[in-house]
Formats: C-alpha cells, sequence, structure tokens
C-alpha cells in the first residue's frame, strides 16, 4: 500500500525529471476535480506547462477508470505540440495514442463523405461474398470426398452447394464488373493488418504518418484509424471532433466509449465560444434552392408538386428579401465575399420569414414539408443506391433534403431566443453555376450563445478541462459555455520578471474617429519608430484591422526592413521570412492569424506593440450576441465582475462585456505572449493607447480596459509617456544585455 509520502501515480505521466510547484498543484486539484466528475478552467500563461499539468492527471485517472482521454485543439501548431508531449510520456510510460484528422486530409481517392460511405458498403458486399465463396468452395470439397466415397447423400447437398456457389460467383462478377468500390477499403478488409497496428502503437504516429504508411501498403489509413481507436488511451484531434453533434456521436462510437468515459482537454479554450457558434450555425443558398427545385421538375412523383410549391416559395422569397433590404447603392458594392444585410425586427418576425408567409399559398407548409422530407429521404437513398449498384461514378447529393430540412429549421427557429437570422448576398465569379457578376443569396441561422452547443456536450462527458493563456475572467467562460460551478486555476507568468517589461503607452486614446487625424497618426508612427530602433531584434506591431496595419507600413520609418501581413497570406511563409530577418518589423491584425499559436522565440521578436484597443467590426451579428448576452446574463452582469466596461459607444451591461470587451482584451493577451517564451528569453510588451493606463480608470473611466486584465497583468504595466518610451527600452535592455554592440543612441 502505497503511503502519504509517496509520489503521486499519475506522476508516471510526467516525462520529465521535476515538475514546478506549480504544475504539482495543478496535477493535484485537477486530479481531484476529475475524481468528482468536475469540469476545470485551467489559466496558465505561457511556460506554465499546461499540457502535461491536464494530460498526465487525466491519463492515470483514465487508466483507473477505463475511460478515454481526448485533447483537442484549433490550432495546427498545437497539434504538432501535442505529438510531441504524447511522444515523450509514451517513451516512460506506454500508452496507446492516435493523431486523428478528417477523412478529407487522408483520403487517398479525394471521394466525399456520402460517397465514401457509399463505397465502403459495396465494399463490404464484396467481401462477404468472396467469404461465403470460400465458405461454400471449402463445403463443395468436403462433399466431394464424402461422394466419392459412396455417399448419395454427400452427392445431393454438393449439387445444393454448386447452385449456391454460382449463384455467388454472379453475385461477386455483378458487383466488380458493374458497382464501385474502394480497392483501399477492400485491402483494409482482406489483408493482414496486424503489422499496421503494431507499428502505430509502437510510439505516436502523425496523420502524414500513417497517411504515408497506408499509400504504400495500398490501405486505408483513415478506415484503419477509426477502427483502431476502440479503448485507446489518448486522442489527439481537432475541436470539430467534439463540437459538432453529429460527428460527436460517430467519434464516440468509434472510440468505443460513451460521453461519460471521455475526459476532454480542450487547449487554446478561450477559441471554444467562436468555434461552437460556427459548429451551430446552419445556412443554405438561393443555389441549392434552384438545383432542389430543378431535382423536383424531373421527379416522377406526386409529392413533389408540394415539394415544388414550399421551396420556390422560399427561394422567392430570400430573393425578394434581399433585394428588399438594399440601400441606395449598396448592390453595386457587393463582391465574391458573402455580404450580410440586415432583414432582423425587433416587433416581428423577420423579412425572410414574412415574405415567405406572404406569398405561400397551399394547404399548410408545415403539412408540406412534411411531404417534402418524406420524398428528399426518399431521392436520397435512391442515389446511394444507384452509386453502389454502379449506375454512377459519384454519390448524388439530394438538394430537396437539404433544402427541406434547412426550411423547416427556419420556420421553426428563426425567431427562438438566441437565434439570429440572416440574409447575405454575393456576386458569382467565372467558373461557377452562375451567370459570373450575378447576385445571389444565402439564408442563415447564426446561435448567438454558444451554450446551446457546448451545455449538452459538458453535461455529457465525464469532464472536461479546458485551458488557455486567457481564459479569465472565468465567470464570463462559465455563462457563455453553459458550465456548471468549474474548479477554476490560474497561475501567471513563471518566467524571471526582470526579463520583461509591459508598457502602457499614454498616447492617444486611439477610437475609430480619431484614427484619420493626423497629429495621431505622427505620435503613433513615432512610437513605433522608438520602438523599432531600440528593440536588439525584430518588432512585432498588431492593430485593430489590416487597414491599419498598411496605413503604418506606408508611414513608419522602422530604420530596418518592414513586412506587411495581409488577409490570405501564408502564416508560415511570412513568419518565416520575417524571422530570418535583423531588426525587423512585421505589421499585423491582431484579428489575424499571428496573434496566437504562434510562437516568436529570441530575436525571432523581441518586442511586441499593440497599437490602440483593437475591438472587432461591430457589425449587425455582433449586436445579436450582444443583445443575447445582455437578455441570458445581464442581471448577473453588475458592471465589475471582471473590470470597467469599455465601450466606444453608449451600449452598457453584459453584451458589450461578453461580446466585445473581454474577447478584444483576451485577443491583446494572446498578442503579448508571443515575445519572452522561455525562461532565458527576454523581451519588451508595448499597449499603445491612454485606455490601457492606470490614470484612464480614473479620468476616462467608461472608456478604460485597464482593468478587464487580470491583477497580476495589471501590476506589471508601466505607465509611460510616448517621448520617453524609448529611454525606457534603452534601459532595459542594456539591463538584459539585449545588445550585442553599442546601444543606439537616444
Amino acid at each position: 500500500m502505497a503511503s502519504a509520502s509517496d509520489p503521486p501515480d499519475y506522476l508516471r505521466f510526467f516525462p520529465y525529471d521535476e515538475p514546478y510547484d506549480h504544475q504539482t498543484e495543478a496535477m493535484g486539484s485537477i486530479y481531484d476535480a476529475l475524481e468528482e466528475a468536475r469540469n476545470v478552467l485551467f489559466e496558465g500563461a505561457t511556460g506554465t506547462g499546461k499540457t502535461l499539468s491536464a494530460l498526465a492527471p487525466a491519463l492515470e485517472y483514465a487508466r483507473e477508470t477505463s475511460k478515454t482521454v481526448v485533447i483537442t485543439t484549433n490550432v495546427h501548431q498545437q497539434m504538432r505540440q501535442f505529438v510531441r508531449e504524447a511522444a515523450a510520456i509514451t517513451d516512460q510510460e506506454p500508452i496507446r495514442a492516435v493523431v486523428f484528422q478528417g477523412k478529407a486530409s487522408m483520403c487517398h481517392i479525394d471521394v466525399g463523405y456520402e460517397e465514401c460511405q457509399a463505397l465502403r458498403d459495396t465494399t463490404r458486399e464484396l467481401v462477404d461474398a468472396e467469404e461465403n465463396r470460400a465458405e461454400l468452395e471449402a463445403q463443395q470439397r468436403a462433399l466431394l470426398e464424402e461422394s466419392q466415397d459412396g455417399s448419395s447423400e454427400a452427392a445431393d447437398a454438393r449439387g445444393a452447394v454448386m447452385d449456391e456457389l454460382e449463384s455467388v460467383e454472379e453475385e461477386i462478377g455483378q458487383i466488380r464488373e458493374e458497382r464501385n468500390v474502394c480497392d483501399h477499403y477492400y485491402r483494409n478488409l482482406t489483408a493482414d493488418t496486424d503489422e499496421f497496428y503494431g507499428w502505430l502503437f509502437d510510439g505516436v504516429r502523425t496523420p502524414e504518418d500513417v497517411y504515408d504508411y497506408a499509400d504504400r501498403e495500398g490501405l486505408c489509413g483513415y478506415e484503419l484509424l477509426k477502427e483502431g481507436m476502440d479503448g485507446v488511451d489518448l486522442v489527439v484531434c481537432n475541436y470539430h471532433h467534439l463540437l459538432d453533434p453529429m460527428i460527436r456521436e460517430q467519434f464516440f462510437r468509434w472510440l468505443g466509449r460513451d460521453p461519460e468515459d471521455v475526459i476532454a482537454v480542450f487547449d487554446e479554450a478561450h477559441n471554444v465560444e467562436d468555434a461552437a457558434r460556427d459548429h451551430a450555425r446552419r445556412t443554405l443558398t438561393e443555389t441549392i434552392l434552384d438545383q432542389a427545385v430543378d431535382e423536383l421538375e424531373t421527379t416522377e412523383d406526386p409529392r413533389a408538386d408540394a415539394a415544388l410549391n414550399v421551396l420556390t416559395t422560399f427561394r422567392d422569397a430570400l430573393v425578394d428579401a434581399y433585394e428588399e433590404a438594399f440601400s441606395f447603392g449598396e448592390r453595386e458594392g457587393v463582391d465574391e465575399h458573402w455580404y450580410d444585410l440586415s432583414i432582423d425586427n425587433d416587433d416581428a418576425r423577420d423579412d425572410l420569414t414574412l415574405a415567405f408567409l406572404q406569398h405561400y399559398s397551399g394547404p399548410g407548409f408545415h403539412e408540406e414539408l412534411d411531404r417534402t422530407l418524406d420524398l428528399g429521404r426518399e431521392l436520397d437513398q435512391s442515389y446511394e443506391e444507384a452509386y453502389k449498384n454502379g449506375e454512377t461514378t459519384t454519390r448524388q447529393e439530394c438538394q430537396t433534403l437539404q433544402a427541406a430540412s434547412f426550411v423547416e429549421d427556419w420556420l421553426d427557429e428563426s425567431a427562438a431566443e438566441g437565434q439570429y437570422p440572416v440574409v447575405s448576398v454575393r456576386r458569382a465569379e467565372e467558373g461557377g453555376s452562375r451567370d459570373a457578376g450575378e447576385i445571389y443569396g444565402r439564408a442563415e441561422l447564426y446561435t448567438c450563445i454558444p451554450s446551446s452547443v457546448t451545455a449538452d456536450l459538458f453535461g455529457d462527458l465525464h469532464a472536461g478541462v479546458l485551458m488557455s493563456a486567457t481564459l479569465r475572467p472565468f465567470d464570463v467562460t462559465e455563462d457563455v459555455l453553459g458550465l456548471d460551478e468549474p474548479e477554476t486555476l490560474a497561475y501567471g507568468p513563471q518566467f524571471p520578471e526582470e526579463r520583461r517589461r509591459t508598457y502602457a503607452v499614454d498616447g492617444p486614446a486611439l477610437f475609430a474617429s480619431k484614427r484619420d487625424d493626423m497629429e495621431v497618426q505622427s505620435t503613433v508612427a513615432e512610437v513605433l519608430e522608438d520602438a523599432a530602433r531600440f528593440t536588439p531584434g525584430n518588432t512585432l506591431a498588431f492593430f485593430p484591422s489590416y487597414s491599419e496595419a498598411e496605413r503604418y507600413h506606408q508611414r513608419v520609418d522602422a530604420g530596418g526592413a518592414t513586412y506587411l501581413d495581409r488577409p490570405g497570406t501564408s502564416a508560415k511563409d511570412l513568419r518565416e521570412a520575417f524571422t530570418s530577418d535583423d531588426d525587423a518589423v512585421l505589421f499585423t491584425s491582431l484579428w489575424g492569424t499571428l496573434a496566437e499559436g504562434v510562437s516568436f522565440d529570441g530575436d525571432d521578436a523581441r518586442t511586441v506593440v499593440v497599437v490602440g484597443v483593437p475591438y472587432p467590426h461591430l457589425d449587425d451579428r455582433m449586436d445579436a450576441v450582444q443583445e443575447a448576452y445582455d437578455a441570458a446574463f445581464g442581471e448577473d452582469d453588475e458592471q465589475g465582475r471582471g473590470g470597467a466596461n469599455s465601450r466606444e459607444s453608449d451600449d452598457e451591461g453584459a453584451g458589450w462585456r461578453y461580446a466585445v470587451e473581454i474577447p478584444t482584451v483576451r485577443k491583446t493577451r494572446q498578442a503579448l505572449g508571443r515575445v519572452v517564451r522561455s525562461p532565458e528569453d527576454f523581451g519588451a510588451r508595448i499597449l499603445l493607447d491612454r485606455r490601457y493606463t492606470e490614470r484612464s480608470e480614473v479620468e476616462m473611466r467608461d472608456y478604460s480596459v485597464r482593468g478587464t486584465f487580470p491583477p497580476e497583468d495589471r501590476r506589471e504595466m508601466v505607465d509611460i509617456d510616448p517621448e520617453k518610451l524609448k529611454f525606457a527600452l534603452l534601459n532595459f535592455y542594456q539591463d538584459v544585455d539585449g545588445y550585442d554592440g553599442d546601444p543606439p543612441r537616444p
């Protein structure tokens, strides 16, 4: 029996010499929470070792109770980090781990999900028939021997077997000649795959590793992974395997686990809110409606008339809704990107629903929708059979079923609390199914409150550990995701404080209305030039938008190379070019891909500057989210549960705080964390806007954001005037021996 002085059992899953004190504390708290089936909110700054602090106790508890740990992220770089950590663990304490990606990235023949399902079914039919043939051949050989020994009964039985064998031979020939099968999956079902699984669990294999192995052997790695996941210790995957309800159900089935036997660890968990909202959204384009109408017009079924009536009416209503929503000159500004138009009404149903109800005539749209759905399901089944039987080379999608399912949801849910109905438009491009330049529309049900997705998930799991460097305020995360009294842990920066500085520059408050002011621009440009000049290495500059980044990229004379990030730019290529340079400045948006999940170690970036308070673009969707949060949490949010109310308008309450202020400060904190990535590293973090200063909390309380930062972050912020920043940077970098040669002269 273990004594009280023995190390905890979960340390066998900690692959390094000694955990830090805070890791020891976190592992104990997480293990205790798992024993109580409680969710955990775990904030830890860069370098706190969050991954192992969560994995070690989770793997121990899972092994003790026959559960599986799933660690998930939406950041590709973190996926690679998980693989490294899992490999280190299994070198010390062997675990069965699978790194899982979706079919699209692992398929060797590049077919869609429905086609893949049909191919699998037909291939399995073929293999079953071949196995049946082998059994019948064995029977007929045995009966032949008996009949040759003079048994008339064996001779009669052999005749029946030969008849059945002939029938099976015909079936096999028909499948091979006339139907579609997958050769890779056929190999899965007929080859000895023990060698593959021996290889798979003799380490931690990436999806690329699995793809290459399967490609060499003519196997389907995706299906092998699915079949090999049953009862594994650890799965590394993307958010959508847990946040998408349809995928989640299948995923748990592949694991061979009920939800209550799964412990989920969410990394970068501050992103779960937006990811859940994305997975909950449902859309239907005018193109799909047109295709459904075309499909029905060629369908000889008495229900087709009812289906045409209801779907044509909805299509016409969609067109009317976006045509009526255009303001003067707005139509001409539509390009190839989806553009939202306002159709919501405070005192009535949305414009699309009203247009549908106004145009509809018939026995009742609910009745006609039911008939449409029944017809759509039958058509969908017929398409699957046609593909399986080789009558078609691709598996046709049933647009009628897709359209009718969405229309039913729209009419039932568009007025529901937390749902925001949206109509968007865009202009068709060359090469599509529509005429180039034609404007067409899309209806969307946008879910404002993520807990409609996440509350059920976290309620069904044994427990979840949500970890991030920017998860606070915990009360807001708890509300938004629908968590019930989670355990909360928070650990600030663990690296030496003397090797970092955080400056709140008392420059102009960069409200949107002030950004075109030439005096304001001059001050900002001078601060950026000073930051770049007195930084011994590269400088990152984050702005509220790409357009602001471009403005200062053109204006700032940094004295070295400058790099401009633009939408659609490869983050990997840009980072490699920037970090290969010396004393360069990278201008980018805080809402781009470089603000989180990307490390800039050492001279890759010594200084980071966040210019302004980079609130997101405030549009009708954001207004809807604010209103939904106000309605759901307004009474509980007595301004001050997490900081002062910081607004650029007169909006107040939980809506602004939950939807705008806190996500913005989290993104800002993520950007600040791009530098000082190890105990030996050093660097400066600069917040360039008066609203970050201590002074602002008194002089411009309604707009100050300083109070939204955690206490330890605020404690490190040093208020400084713009013209004094260069002296502060010079002194700091001299103190840490940052300059290789003579320091720059002020």
